[in-house]
């Protein structure tokens, strides 16, 4: 089966902004998608069992559901297990518990936050801000984005605002913007962004 569409759900607008650059980089041209951001982690884990019962009594055969949220301070194997347990009670087949190839549903988590994803493509930072030079991404603190201490966001944030980006405080949205557009997918340092691209195109490439 050929699959045509991806329903995509992200816990924030700056997700949605990000992915609305880095699905088409990932999925072949004549597969549609539409992401739907939510009001933060709490409002898209409170909504999606509603969301899903939804989508089981009217998805197209050929449509795909991908769940996106920040692990923050949670426990992954706890997270993902919750999103794993939502999903199969709602009568959705995930990646993780099917038996075979065929599954409607993949849930990833973005560790740990989504600015680790950004911090994994050192190119696109400095493609996006010319004063921060590739090399920060060999420095101990940026080496692997996705256990970096005291925050990805942070993290970031120090980052651009030491060379005199965002003084008055990190534009979550404007960053993801303007980072994601030169983020190349096979590239990135980021164990859990490779996950999720791997993810996609598992989720896509049935048949």
């Amino acid at each position: 089966m050929t699959i045509s569409h991806l329903e995509v759900l992200v816990e924030e607008y700056s997700a949605e902004v990000a992915l609305e650059n880095l699905l088409p980089k990932i999925l072949t041209s004549d597969l549609g998608f539409k992401i739907h951001s939510f009001r933060g982690k709490k409002d898209l884990l409170k909504k999606l069992p509603q969301r899903l019962k939804g989508y089981r009594s009217w998805l197209p055969e050929d449509w795909r559901i991908v769940v996106l949220c920040d692990r923050d301070d949670e426990d992954c194997q706890k997270l993902k297990k919750m999103l794993e347990d939502c999903a199969i009670s709602n009568g959705v087949m995930t990646k993780s518990s099917s038996s075979n190839p065929q599954f409607t549903l993949l849930n990833r988590i973005a560790i740990e936050e989504l600015e680790a994803w950004f911090l994994g493509d050192a190119t696109a930072i400095n493609q996006a801000y010319p004063k921060i030079a590739k090399s920060f991404a060999n420095r101990e603190r940026y080496r692997d984005p996705d256990v970096i201490r005291g925050g990805t966001w942070e993290a970031l944030e120090a980052l651009l605002q030491k060379k005199g980006y965002y003084q008055g405080g990190l534009n979550k949205v404007e960053v993801a913007r303007t980072i994601s557009e030169y983020m190349q997918p096979q590239n990135n340092r980021s164990l859990s962004f490779q996950c999720f691209y791997s993810g996609v195109q598992a989720l896509t490439k049935q048949g």
